[in-house]
């Protein structure tokens, strides 16, 4: 294959004509990091709490998590943000549907996303600490209420710290994913870091260039990311809790 790469693309004048292609680069990595940011604390949130609802001892709790996890995590992404996007507008009451669609640009698509990109991390996020709280002996929960707590408190302060500790090498894979799922905003037209790659090469023709930059800032940013919860990880850690953290201290 004959390809003439030119990496001084990068430094032409974009079709705004008041920004270069590395600088819209630039712009959708910050977006992207907004967005993904936002959107994990979102789910980590939502995600906690309906971890608790699946293992509290009140069965109405459990069935309205197992139903949220279970609608939310079978639905494909992409559909998700169509329905966020077009549907959700529809269904509010009027003026807060009108007001939602003329939201002005690029705030109309980024709210869609966070609330698409929050709701469904969230239900995978619940079933990892589900998960971590069903891994701790269910004695401490009696022996918390025992001592005269009530439920809510041991999970506050007993369950709940050491399920995330336990959690946290499958919470660092969510967060990864919610940064390339974000990708998934550009159907939406936000342009984040993936949009602004297709973008640069719908309009210099330069593809390889334009999505060899995209996938190394992934890179980086994935990076970053696994070398900053690997150092809380080691900082957390509860020897004898957990194993291969807890020796490396």
């Amino acid at each position: 294959m004959n390809y003439n790469w030119s990496w001084g693309v990068f430094l032409d004048m974009s079709p705004d004509g008041v920004h270069t292609f590395l600088e819209t680069l630039l712009i959708g990595v910050g977006w992207t990091l907004a967005l993904s940011l936002i959107a994990w604390v979102f789910s980590l949130l939502l995600g906690s709490c309906l971890g608790v609802m699946r293992t509290a001892s009140s069965r109405a709790l459990n069935f309205a998590g197992a139903a949220y996890v279970e609608v939310f995590r079978n639905i494909p992404l992409l559909v998700q943000m169509f329905l966020w996007y077009f549907v959700l507008p529809e269904l509010l009451p009027h003026a807060w549907g009108v007001a939602m669609k003329q939201m002005p640009q690029p705030w109309g698509q980024f709210l869609p996303a966070v609330l698409c990109l929050g709701f469904y991390g969230s239900s995978r996020v619940a079933e990892q600490v589900r998960a971590g709280i069903q891994s701790l002996p269910r004695g401490q929960l009696q022996a918390g209420i025992a001592q005269g707590l009530t439920e809510a408190q041991v999970y506050r302060y007993i369950i709940l710290p050491q399920a995330y500790r336990i959690v946290l090498p499958p919470l660092t894979s969510e967060f990864m994913g919610t940064i390339k799922y974000s990708s998934v905003a550009l159907t939406i037209g936000l342009l984040e870091l993936t949009g602004q790659a297709r973008s640069m090469q719908e309009f210099s023709f330069h593809i390889f260039e334009a999505f060899s930059a995209a996938t190394a800032v992934y890179l980086i940013l994935n990076g970053v990311v696994v070398l900053g919860m690997r150092m809380l990880e080691r900082r957390v850690a509860i020897p004898g809790l957990i194993g291969p953290a807890g020796k490396s201290r």
